[in-house]
């Protein structure tokens, strides 16, 4: 995260003597990133959060891949994905690499049974469809539609659904994700032509502190694998912490488009980065001003990176027959662009009322199983003449 925050009581200095009103002490845990070199926070429990007492077992998740050298474009219908009621069991992955796991999911019931930690990824959620609460061990966030989660690696979290009709769209990296460095001053602060500023930026505001002992499952997720570990004392008993690594929330409806006289390419939309992958934003804009601008996007050759399109609402001007909750790939190695009479269409146009957001990974991506029982096998011919 870009800023400081604090939640709950902490003693003045770190390291030293925290006491409980009973005089007994808190127990200090560092929740901290890159060895001891990148973001952290400073927790204080109730109780010691090393008790593990049980590793019950586990199970394998990794993605089963149908096509691991692709270069064909497909589109994914999502919507199609089944809903399920346990959230992890719903996660479907769709396309996968080294760095990054990119999935759909359509959970219908809270996480009530287990708690549940990425040990490996950070996990950024958009919220396609429901709303709720994001419960986590380092406080609470709302969430609804529109909203990106970002959840660091190692934060122990549950999710309350305000009802069965739920659509998450989730990219989870072995990557850490941060804001754009170009967004930011060396101080850290997101700078004035940034699409978005700190004011967007949803911090966790409550605590939830257990003071229990018991039998506690979390499931952890490590190497693709999912392990069943029961702790003695409960996740969430945190009295206070304060640092830099926390979940945060921001809104794809508060980021404020970039435009200009001609087309602008696709890094002005950029929302979050990795070292391996980024994430665009595209929203509701004003089209390009010049008085011939063409506003439907150029073709352009994916030489270095492979894209992916998650259509969320309105009209995307560029693509003929898409849907919401549908994904394209558009593999690294061919040029792609507007659908036949996109361009056309687009000529003097004012606004647009599209919302998506696209992966571009600097790595392929290979296709799943779960992918192609929702693929287009034919979308790759889509650009043709008719």
């Amino acid at each position: 995260m870009p800023f400081y925050h604090t939640l709950g009581k902490i003693p003045h200095k770190r390291h030293t003597v925290f006491r409980k009103p009973d005089g007994s002490l808190y127990y200090e845990q560092l929740f901290g990133t890159i060895g001891f070199d990148g973001m952290y926070s400073n927790m204080y429990h109730e109780q010691r959060p090393t008790q593990v007492k049980e590793i019950k077992g586990s199970y394998d998740v990794q993605p089963k891949v149908a096509t691991v050298k692709n270069i064909q474009s497909y589109r994914f219908k999502g919507f199609q994905v089944k809903p399920d009621p346990d959230y992890l069991k719903s996660r479907k992955v769709v396309l996968t690499n080294s760095d990054v796991d990119i999935a759909l999911a359509a959970p219908q019931k809270s996480t009530k049974d287990y708690f549940y930690k990425n040990a490996d990824s950070d996990e950024l959620l958009f919220i396609h469809k429901g709303s709720g609460k994001l419960r986590t061990h380092l406080g609470n966030l709302d969430f609804k539609y529109g909203d990106y989660l970002l959840i660091p690696r190692g934060t122990i979290y549950k999710l309350d659904f305000d009802d069965e009709v739920n659509r998450l769209f989730i990219v989870e990296s072995r990557r850490p994700i941060y804001t754009p460095k170009r967004y930011r001053n060396h101080f850290g602060q997101l700078l004035e032509h940034s699409p978005f500023c700190e004011r967007d930026i949803r911090r966790p505001y409550e605590l939830e502190t257990n003071d229990e002992k018991g039998d506690f499952l979390i499931k952890i997720k490590k190497q693709g694998k999912i392990f069943d570990m029961v702790y003695a004392s409960h996740p969430f008993d945190v009295v206070g912490y304060d640092g830099y690594n926390y979940p945060y929330a921001f809104s794809i409806h508060d980021f404020e488009p970039i435009t200009g006289r001609i087309h602008q390419p696709p890094p002005v939309h950029q929302t979050f980065e990795t070292d391996a992958f980024v994430v665009c934003s595209f929203c509701p804009r004003l089209y390009d001003y010049h008085p011939e601008s063409i506003p439907a996007p150029y073709s352009h050759s994916n030489i270095d990176s492979d894209e992916v399109l998650y259509y969320v609402d309105g009209d995307f001007m560029s693509r003929n027959d898409i849907e919401a909750g549908h994904i394209s790939l558009h593999p690294a190695g061919i040029p792609h662009g507007p659908h036949p009479g996109a361009v056309e269409r687009s000529i003097g146009q004012t606004q647009t009322e599209e919302l998506a957001v696209m992966v571009d990974t600097f790595k392929p991506l290979m296709v799943t199983e779960d992918a192609m029982e929702i693929a287009d096998d034919s979308y790759h011919k889509s650009w043709l003449d008719h």
